[in-house]
């Protein structure tokens, strides 16, 4: 299959951390630097099922020529850093540092020729996400957070600094949601003020993204991997989002994951999709 044609985009990725010990406390931030990645976005490639009969789940070539490079560029600056890949597997080693990689976040996106994909990736400390990038290479646009409590868009040449809108009430709450097949129809049936909420399209990362900027309320979206939301957790956060799985637990542990612009919001979504859960 080949993808419509384009130009491809450079490939961002985090290229240092600083370190800063202080009492019991780690700072780490960082800078993004700009490679021109040898896997092109428009060439040929080859999807494969990964779920085969049992639903849909693909991967293509470029999922796998995509982390191949980020892991290439990793191993040669942090080469005692693990590095855990949706792709590729487990890098075991004895540092409390650990890159996640999500080489093609929207493979389904990519397939169809839709920009909204993204390369996401984070730095863990002691298995936390501290630093996340999400690159969408089509759209020439990146987020990435400075640290705990700054984040910003990179867009044509400009940056601007994340903030999610905190002052939008439940009633005009703009919420966008995917359950992407993970969700029975018999779960969905219990939450149906859920489903009505859930007006707007969500693009993967993407919508992650759209709510850091103060363009979405609410984000709701199922069975995510830890390479799907440990780049994204740091974004939010440092845009000033509440982020948590469905039953309120740390978004860390991955899963159904719900992410709100205000306290208020996400305590009355929690308790609508608690039905979900049983």
């Amino acid at each position: 299959m080949t993808r419509p044609s384009g130009t491809g985009m450079p490939f961002a990725i985090i290229a240092e951390c600083v370190t800063l010990k202080g009492g019991n406390s780690i700072i780490i931030s960082g800078r993004v630097s700009f490679l021109r990645s040898s896997v092109s976005v428009d060439k040929p490639f080859k999807i494969t099922n990964k779920l085969r009969s049992r639903g849909y789940d693909p991967v293509t070539s470029s999922d796998k020529a995509f982390e191949k490079f980020i892991r290439s560029k990793i191993n040669k600056r942090f080469p005692e850093h693990k590095i855990i890949g949706e792709e590729l597997g487990v890098k075991k080693t004895k540092s409390d540092f650990s890159w996640i990689i999500d080489p093609i976040d929207g493979t389904r996106s990519y397939v169809i020729g839709n920009p909204t994909w993204s390369n996401l990736i984070s730095l863990n400390y002691k298995g936390y996400p501290v630093m996340g990038l999400a690159n969408f290479p089509k759209l020439n646009k990146y987020y990435l957070n400075y640290n705990s409590k700054i984040a910003y868009v990179f867009e044509k040449g400009k940056k601007t600094k994340l903030k999610v809108n905190k002052k939008t009430p439940f009633k005009k709450a703009i919420v966008a949601g995917a359950f992407h097949g993970w969700l029975s129809m018999k779960k969905q049936q219990k939450i149906p003020k859920i489903l009505r909420l859930m007006q707007f399209p969500c693009f993967d990362a993407l919508s992650y993204a759209h709510l850091a900027e103060g363009r979405l309320d609410v984000v709701l979206q199922c069975a995510n991997k830890i390479w799907d939301i440990h780049p994204i957790m740091p974004i939010v956060k440092a845009a000033g989002a509440i982020i948590t799985t469905w039953n309120n637990r740390d978004a860390v542990y991955a899963g159904n994951i719900l992410v709100s612009g205000n306290h208020s919001n996400h305590k009355k979504m929690l308790k609508l999709l608690k039905p979900a859960l049983k």
